[in-house]
């Protein structure tokens, strides 16, 4: 089965959640196709996992005065600041079911890719449950992300931090690469410098490309298939974002607020 490319577009971050749930949703039909995309954030966005409850202080601060937006991510693991960077997400039905099978049949593309340009990537060795203690996803490497060199080390720069998400057979991957952090606002963040990474060898839009072309390779089988989402695909994705909970303690869901407020509807309508 040919898998379907969702062209790359930039949007917030609650939009961008619910694409990536939405696509899920799709995989739990059983002839439905596997779908992969790129994509870019529209302002700076501090995505939380699932499960984590534990909130820095000053998050809440930097949301308040404009700095960056929040937003749940469906899958779990640790924050991770997007800008400078680029997300993929990919949603199929995997040969296997084991978690670490899973995660090696679906980071291959990006291995390869990045194999090609000079910079191998291995997975991680640090124990998940040390890393659940940073409040950054990449503060740590476990053997859901890549690092650059062997491997061996974990305190080597880790350039691509992946999560997932089961429903019974369907899975939603998605990852953050890190391109180019934004120093002083990394800083701001997470009270820590970014990754010191080793600089790309080429443009963002040819590693764009590189990606794409080593997705059809390595994970896809064969060309993928462009379609862009359609009016009731997207009208689907606007009313999964309108429901999600806010990741701030004690607020509603903007759909919610609105609907209290003003008995309007937040979905849009074109």
């Amino acid at each position: 089965m040919s898998w379907r490319w969702i062209p790359p577009l930039a949007a917030d971050g609650r939009f961008q959640m619910a694409l990536d749930r939405w696509m899920l949703s799709r995989q739990e039909q059983s002839d439905a196709e596997p779908m992969l995309r790129l994509y870019r954030w529209s302002r700076p966005t501090l995505s939380l996992g699932a499960h984590q409850r534990r909130l820095e202080p000053h998050w809440p601060e930097l949301v308040a005065a404009g700095e960056i937006e929040l937003v749940r991510r469906p899958s779990g693991g640790r924050a991770v600041l997007h800008a400078g960077e680029l997300t993929y997400a990919l949603a199929c039905r995997p040969a296997s079911r084991r978690r670490l099978e899973a995660y090696a049949q679906a980071c291959g593309w990006l291995q390869a890719a990045f194999a090609e340009l000079g910079l191998p990537l291995s997975f991680g060795r640090t124990a998940a449950g040390t890393a659940q203690g940073q409040p950054s996803c990449f503060a740590s490497g476990t053997a859901a992300d890549l690092i650059h060199a062997d491997g061996a080390n974990a305190d080597q720069p880790k350039r691509i931090g992946s999560a997932q998400l089961w429903r019974g057979p369907a899975l939603l991957q998605h990852g953050s690469i890190l391109l180019t952090p934004a120093k002083d606002l990394w800083r701001q963040v997470f009270r820590e410098d970014p990754p010191n990474l080793p600089p790309l060898p080429c443009a963002v839009a040819e590693l764009e490309q590189r990606l794409r072309a080593s997705a059809e390779r390595h994970l896809c089988g064969g060309p993928l298939r462009d379609q862009p989402l359609g009016p009731e695909e997207l009208q689907a994705v606007w009313s999964l974002a309108a429901d999600q909970p806010s990741p701030l303690p004690g607020e509603a869901s903007p759909a919610a607020c609105m609907d209290r407020a003003t008995g309007a509807n937040a979905i849009p309508s074109g």
